[in-house]
């Protein structure tokens, strides 16, 4: 991740601005003095540079949660910061030269309100979970051109690799999102998708909370498939490929198809090497038979007059609320000079929705509102109740 390792942190003005970076606010953590937040925008990329205390000296970095998809846009910032308040740097991993000329051009990089505003209406759509390092991804968008890819991940350095592949083969059949991909399918109407890639997804295997598939996944794939459309797994992992085939199986109406050791055209250097150790690979695909009835998600993420006085909001750190089928836990509180600020994570329990909730005489999130999805609505609605007073 890049950052600056800087000998004393220095505070200024907000807001300021440096070389097409603007600094709007600071936060400040109320329990853990060696942590500030800088909202920080850069075209059109919101986040916060986090600033935290070390032994001898300081860090400053982009904030995990917040961080935006361009690493460009990071380095940016970090180094306008720096620029704008004289600190001095002690040692870097961000470099000065300029951004790739091939990120330069780049379209294709697309954020979720993209997808929600106008979600693309074409003849064939396929979406790939975690494209890794997009060889798969990019021979199918060279070979198919008549058909829209969107690649989800999120891995900055797999991302970037892409941006450029995409741009030195002039392709305009592939959009790229950094997102979960989980929260990705409930924003996408029923009936349109041919297929659905998962790939040699992260096993989990102490962690089975954090997979892919699942019981929803499952549920909002058949939803946005066509007639037709298959979800197709590829795994290297038997403990993964016995865990989704006993998830799928029990639904009431399934069609499958099974295949071990399975040739296909593309393949990535790790199935290579897996091959080479005669690993097994296996494939589960999954074909839906039946139309769904349109997305429809009623509600939206305003709030009301905040009742709850600002001192009241931080004392909801580290609490948990929860409603039918979710929760809400406010994970940490900060201080704003006008206002208070809390980080929480809300929405269903397998896939939540982290950002933070910044309440001065109104209330909004930041970054950006959370995904429409039916549990987030209910989130919403539970937390603008609590907020009300």
């Amino acid at each position: 991740m890049p950052h600056l390792h800087i000998d004393k942190f220095k505070t200024i003005d907000f807001p300021k601005s440096q070389d097409g970076v603007s600094f709007n606010f600071i936060a400040k953590n109320i329990h853990y003095a060696d942590e500030m937040l800088i909202s920080t925008v850069v075209e059109q990329d919101n986040f916060f540079l986090l600033v935290k205390d070390e032994e001898t000296s300081h860090l400053l970095k982009s904030d995990k949660l917040s961080r935006p998809a361009s690493t460009f846009n990071v380095h940016k910032a970090l180094l306008a910061y720096a620029k704008l308040s004289n600190i001095s740097v002690l040692s870097s991993n961000v470099p000065v030269s300029q951004k790739n000329i091939h990120l330069e051009k780049s379209t294709a990089l697309k954020d979720i309100a993209f997808f929600i505003d106008n979600f693309p209406k074409v003849k064939e759509i396929r979406i790939e979970v975690g494209f890794g390092s997009g060889r798969h991804i990019l021979h199918q968008a060279t070979h198919n051109p008549d058909i829209l890819f969107i690649g989800i991940e999120i891995h900055n350095p797999s991302i970037e690799q892409v941006l450029k592949q995409i741009t030195i083969q002039k392709l305009d059949n592939l959009l790229v999102l950094d997102y979960d991909a989980r929260l990705f399918l409930e924003l996408v109407p029923s009936n349109v998708v041919s297929k659905i890639y998962v790939h040699f997804p992260v096993p989990w295997d102490k962690k089975p909370h954090r997979r892919v598939i699942s019981t929803s996944f499952i549920e909002e794939a058949m939803r946005v498939l066509k007639v037709s459309g298959q979800l197709e797994l590829r795994t290297d992992s038997e403990k993964y490929y016995a865990y989704a085939y006993e998830t799928l199986i029990t639904f009431n109406k399934m069609t499958l198809q099974i295949n071990k050791n399975r040739d296909i055209a593309i393949s990535s250097k790790y199935e290579d090497r897996w091959k080479k150790m005669e690993k097994n690979i296996y494939d589960i695909t999954m074909i839906n038979e039946e139309n769904s009835p349109e997305l429809d998600i009623e509600g939206d993420f305003n709030f009301p007059k905040i009742k709850l006085s600002h001192e009241d909001i931080l004392q909801l750190h580290g609490s948990t609320k929860f409603f039918d089928g979710g929760f809400i836990h406010f994970e940490r509180a900060y201080f704003l000079e006008d206002g208070a600020m809390l980080r929480v994570s809300m929405g269903s329990f397998d896939r939540p929705e982290h950002l933070y909730l910044i309440v001065r005489e109104r209330a909004s999130y930041y970054p950006a509102n959370p995904l429409k999805s039916k549990s987030n609505v209910k989130a919403h609605n539970t937390l603008a109740e609590l907020l009300h007073g």
